[in-house]
């Protein structure tokens, strides 16, 4: 018997809600493992719904019906697929066997609602799937009429089982050759659940085997939201997975995407995915189709999906459904869709998704302008009742004028993106038609919309579904929904922060930084001798020189960073944009770049994008002519080889611009509002290793940028001005847990950093069990002391990666502690409010550690397995403190900190200094290391030492703990004191 807080009494609880919705119990054992289906289920539905058609097949096969059948299905199935067979049905000696029947889009034709219901949906528990390892289980399975169409592996989180653990599951144990798990052929998709989250994935690769979230969002972010005496996931039984509901989603959402793969412009393969919707675009699309049907035409939609969010699928699903839409009355809702869009690739894309659903051609009807101008193409097509016609964003205003014309007809208008495209620049032609429209408040092609919808007023033959990433509070009034606060509010929303969360795109205002925070950064850990500099990074002792008030000190301090903290990212793809704020401010910018770089032999290049030609310093000066003739056209395909690295820009590619190794940002240019939002955000597309972004901001205060960003955020998490010595007090109270000592740390990265560490398998697991003491210990702590050192751990993490953008730490304790922690946080149980996706990529982390290989950080000491750090730092550690006698300790400190110590608390020191100094592990350090290694060591040591001794000098004791100049003064001295006795002593 399960008990009530397991995985089989989940499972059961499962089962049974999809009972109560009509689905039936399908036993295992009825299984054909071979064939990867339920034989007596599809020959019950074949003979009860289509008697005419089996009684042919049995005149056909005479007495072999059964087998013959079902090899011919199994035959089928390995060639069309699944989806194919149970939307298109078999064809076999001249019949055609329907597999499912669908919801029809009417109520019209009774018989075919008869139909529909005779589908048998199943649900099997523990589904002996494999043939060749009949042992073995999937936790659900759901079928239809007898084909597998889904699996399902469950976990508890109360017997310490998550999500990760069913992913895990399906890379690890589950084998994609079964014909059940084949791609195409076997189950068309696979769910992983536990009580929290959901992921699934639609092709089984083991270990490359890629999940996507099915989450609802919570609070604007990841994550599901409580449900009042329930699991957050139960809405995938009770409501996804409700028949109407997953019939819906086989008939009309799952696709398969065929992209050709193309090498020097030739076709040398095609690549199929099988589509199934994330949560969100299917939630968006039926609720717009609710809308649409209850309300018919007229009204007016604002979808507010950040970038990330897969609007291209949705709106090609959304089309699909207004096309064939039809009311209660079974009248159709829409003569017509128009697409307005300038994406050349969603032409395609619709063609592609409403054939795959559909099996029609010819229901995509594109105005290309090649028989004439485009105004009289469109006119024509809507005459012709073309089902959608997708234009341009230049031709929008003629939509409003052509159907004005055609008031007997609705139309829907679905508008993609409504922004400005990558040139920078609104269409003349677009602003030209816009009638009575003052041409000043037109800034992109949202503001052309908004206005040529006002100047024409509310059409009842209209509907608008504006879909946009960072609408502008014209775009709400115009489309959007009353709020009831007298505010307009999107009518659905995926934001920015949800898109983070679940790994869709990064999250730009991470490592955003305004140069005065990088000034001081660089400076403190300068002049910190507990953060050693990598001896490599000379720049930083430049940029406390530079006041960068003009380009040729911007370019150096961007060129050095871009060389010592962004270039090897991304395994050495990574490329920056610097944002000007004019024309000839970015050919000064490129002028100066292609000077720094020459005079310094770097192996760097870059471009620049600007419109027209510019004079300046006496010169003119063309894109083309800086480019060395690389036309505007070939800009985007030239910055994206290796060959350029840096892209300088003004009013050109700062929105629409899709460059997925972008990592870095120099912006020297007032940004606010949303042109904010949509410059910082081309950095925000993700890649393979590519874990973070970059932004360097010479204008901008961070106040500004938050703002900014707020309204599209859900959670802004804009980092503050950050105290780089705050690393060093983070790292000591995660010590002071005794979650993990540093030994754990030293042997894990001892393995991390192996050049013989390439990302196997078998390093993958020593890694993993590395960490697992550590996690044995966090498990049986109580929950408090879970949740701090979680909380303290994420703080870590974050900051060390934000302030290792600005200057590259030697390999020291923090390196290393920072690689562990990583991984360890990845093994941690997640906590209650903690984002699902963190350092969950096994390639991303290899990534990581080939960066710091090849920055030359980690030096492998073979005989102890200790990390060997640097024995001098960066700029400034050669230099030596003034020697200063112990005695003169106290009277310094009350000289600088107008404290009042006394003789005794000199000799409290003193003592101290003699501990330290019978320290042998102390006094071994000292001759080794450097003054600044040492330190590192020694520092700790210190603050132990002091807690030792407390009760001899409480008024000092806490005077130390408290006061943080205090501290540094004390701890200095005495360092200084007890590196240069045991030298000496040793010598």
């Amino acid at each position: 018997m399960s008990k009530p807080y397991d995985e089989k009494a989940f499972e059961n609880e499962i089962a049974a809600a999809l009972l109560d919705r009509g689905y039936e119990r399908v036993p295992s054992d009825r299984f054909d493992a071979e064939r990867g289906l339920f034989p007596q289920q599809i020959i019950s539905f074949v003979k009860e719904t289509q008697p005419e058609a089996w009684d042919k097949l049995e005149t056909a096969h005479k007495g072999n019906t059964r087998q013959r059948f079902l090899q011919e299905l199994t035959s089928a199935l390995e060639r069309q697929g699944t989806l194919e067979l149970l939307r298109h049905g078999l064809r076999t000696t001249g019949t055609k066997i329907d597999l499912a029947t669908f919801r029809p889009n009417t109520g019209i034709n009774p018989e075919l609602q008869r139909k529909y219901d005779a589908n048998v949906l199943g649900v099997t528990q523990q589904l002996h799937h494999s043939a060749t390892n009949p042992d073995q289980s999937i936790d659900l399975a759901l079928s239809v009429n007898g084909i597998p169409v889904a699996t399902a592996e469950l976990k508890n989180t109360f017997t310490d089982q998550t999500v990760r653990n069913a992913r895990e599951q399906y890379r690890e144990d589950r084998d994609p050759s079964e014909p059940i798990l084949r791609f195409k052929r076997g189950a068309l998709v696979h769910f992983a659940i536990d009580q929290n989250e959901i992921y699934y994935t639609t092709e089984l690769e083991g270990e490359d085997t890629n999940f996507l979230p099915f989450n609802k969002g919570h609070e604007k972010g990841g994550g599901n939201p409580p449900r009042q005496g329930d699991h957050r996931t139960a809405y995938l039984w009770k409501e996804v997975w409700e028949k109407d509901s997953w019939m819906d989603i086989l008939q009309r959402f799952i696709h398969i995407d065929t992209e050709e793969i193309k090498k020097d412009g030739i076709t040398v393969k095609e690549e199929e995915t099988l589509i199934f919707p994330r949560y969100h675009q299917l939630e968006c699309v039926r609720q717009l189709v609710d809308s649409a049907k209850e309300e018919g035409s007229g009204e007016d939609y604002l979808i507010q999906h950040s970038t990330g969010s897969g609007k291209s699928k949705s709106i090609a699903w959304l089309v699909h459904r207004l096309v064939s839409l039809h009311n209660a009355d079974d009248d159709a809702v829409f003569d017509g869709v128009v697409v307005v869009t300038d994406r050349t690739i969603l032409d395609e894309q619709l063609r592609n998704t409403i054939y795959e659903l559909d099996h029609k051609t010819g229901v995509v009807h594109g105005i290309t302008g090649e028989k004439g101008p485009k105004a009289e193409e469109l006119a024509e097509a809507l005459e012709a009742g073309k089902p959608v016609i997708i234009t341009t964003l230049q031709t929008f205003p003629y939509v409003i004028e052509h159907t004005q014309s055609l008031p007997e007809r609705d139309y829907a208008v679905v508008v993609d993106e409504a922004h400005s495209s990558q040139t920078g620049e609104m269409s003349a032609e677009m602003k030209g038609i816009l009638s009575g429209v003052d041409e000043e408040e037109i800034d992109d092609a949202e503001d052309a919309i908004v206005a040529s919808a006002e100047a024409r007023s509310k059409q009842p033959n209209l509907s608008f579904f504006a879909f946009t990433a960072t609408p502008k509070a014209k775009t709400l009034q115009m489309f959007g929904e009353p709020d009831g606060d007298g505010g307009y509010e999107p009518f659905h929303l995926y934001s920015m922060q949800q898109a983070i969360d679940e790994g869709f795109i990064l999250d730009v205002l991470r490592n955003y930084t305004t140069y005065e925070t990088f000034y001081n950064v660089a400076k403190v850990v300068e002049e910190d001798p507990q953060v050693p500099e990598k001896k490599a990074v000379k720049a930083i002792s430049r940029f406390l020189k530079l006041h960068p008030h003009n380009v040729s000190q911007k370019v150096e301090i961007i060129v050095e960073h871009f060389r010592n903290n962004t270039q090897h990212k991304i395994g050495g793809k990574a490329k920056a944009m610097i944002v000007t704020s004019s024309r000839s401010h970015a050919v000064r910018y490129k002028k100066a770049l292609d000077e720094y770089i020459e005079e310094n032999g770097y192996n760097l290049s870059a471009l620049v994008a600007f419109s027209g030609t510019v004079e300046d310093d006496g010169g003119s000066y063309t894109e083309e002519g800086m480019n060395d003739g690389i036309k505007e056209s070939e800009l985007p395909n030239a910055f994206d080889s290796q060959a350029y690295q840096v892209l300088v820009v003004a009013d050109k590619y700062q929105t629409g611009f899709d460059q997925p190794l972008l990592h870095t940002m120099y912006v020297d240019k007032k940004l606010s509002g949303i042109q904010a939002v949509q410059t910082l955000s081309r950095l925000n597309r993700t890649h393979p290793g590519k874990e973070d972004t970059f932004v360097l901001d010479f204008e901008n205060e961070q106040s500004e940028i938050k703002e900014a960003f707020e309204p599209f955020y859900g959670k802004t998490t804009v980092t503050e001005e950050t105290d780089p010595q705050h690393l060093q007090q983070l790292a000591s109270e995660l010590k002071a847990f005794r979650i993990y000592d540093q030994s754990d740390v030293d042997r894990f990265a001892e393995v991390f950093f192996d050049p013989e560490n390439t990302g196997t398998e078998g390093a993958h697991a020593k890694l993993s069990s590395l960490v697992q003491p550590a996690r044995d210990e966090f498990m049986i702590s109580n929950e408090e002391t879970q949740e701090e050192f979680r909380s303290t751990l994420r703080s870590f993490l974050r900051l060390y990666k934000f302030q290792s953008q600005i200057v590259s730490y030697a390999d020291t304790h923090l390196e290393k502690l920072y690689t562990f922690g990583r991984f360890l946080y990845k093994e941690l149980p997640k906590g209650s409010g903690q984002p699902s996706v963190e350092f969950d990529n096994e390639l991303a982390l290899q990534y990581y550690r080939l960066e710091k290989s090849e920055e030359g950080d980690i030096e492998l000491d073979k005989t102890d397995g200790e990390v060997q750090g640097p024995t001098e730092t960066g700029t400034g550690g050669g230099s030596e403190d003034d020697e200063v006698e112990l005695s003169t300790i106290v009277e310094k400190i009350n000289e600088k900190l107008g404290t009042d110590f006394t003789e005794a608390d000199q000799l409290f020191l003193e003592q101290l200094k003699e501990d330290a100094l019978e320290d042998d592990h102390l006094r071994r350090s000292a001759k080794v290391n450097s003054r600044e290694n040492f330190a590192l060591e020694f520092d700790s040591a210190l603050t132990e030492m002091f807690i030792d001794r407390m009760d001899q000098n409480e008024e000092l004791f806490a005077e130390f703990m408290d006061n943080d100049e205090v501290q540094e003064v004390i701890t200095e001295h005495l360092r200084h004191q007890v590196y240069q006795e045991s030298q000496e002593a040793e010598g």
